[in-house]
């Protein structure tokens, strides 16, 4: 480049996508180091931005991990929704839909969910924001499921029964204890049993 030559400037972020770049490093950042290394300074270090930009996204370490969870249920959401779409309208279609976009979701967040969860759970504001969204996982699970229920609905410990279920089967694939099909055949007979042994939902 010749000396007349003006370097072009760096074209700015919208809002929208500087918040996916945060948060893809904020993912990258947890998935080296662990929660314990994720703060706001820190990430801003790794995206190349000041702090003010961070704090204006997140304002805090506990809205950057719920900014976190929101991201990892909307994609989970996202995968459920498209799969369920495409399956066949019957129990073990349902199911097994469930069962493995749940697994997926986990596998392609790797390691660094559990680790977010347990931040999550750490801070009452937090844990009442993770059961806000599971609860909008389970009444959707169950409405997808209640129409091959033996009774007409299915209960809410049944379902809370099916999302730790969940949990635990998923995180355990992903760190290597054992393997995504295990994981999803474990689950889908876990629906499966839940809904055929479906009662009265009682809150």
């Amino acid at each position: 480049m010749s000396s007349t030559e003006i370097p072009a400037p760096r074209r700015r972020l919208s809002r929208e996508d500087r918040l996916r770049q945060l948060l893809e490093m904020a993912w990258q950042l947890v998935r080296k180091e662990g929660t314990e290394a994720l703060t706001l300074g820190r990430l801003a270090d790794m995206a190349g931005v000041t702090k003010p930009v961070v704090y204006d996204h997140f304002t805090t370490r506990a809205g950057l991990l719920a900014a976190l969870y929101k991201d990892f249920d909307d994609r989970q959401n996202a995968l459920l929704e498209a799969a369920l779409e495409a399956s066949e309208p019957s129990l073990e279609g349902r199911a097994r839909v469930i069962a493995s976009s749940y697994v997926d979701c986990v596998q392609l967040q790797g390691r660094e969910i559990p680790g977010v969860i347990a931040a999550l759970s750490g801070a009452p504001e937090l844990d009442a924001l993770k059961r806000e969204y599971e609860m909008i996982f389970m009444l959707k699970c169950r409405d997808v499921l209640a129409p091959f229920a033996l009774s007409s609905d299915i209960t809410l410990a049944s379902l809370r029964a099916m999302l730790g279920a969940a949990e635990a089967l998923s995180h355990a694939a992903a760190s290597g204890e054992i393997n995504p099909v295990q994981a999803q055949e474990e689950l889908f007979q876990t629906i499966k049993s839940m809904v055929n042994r479906g009662a009265g939902l009682k809150n």
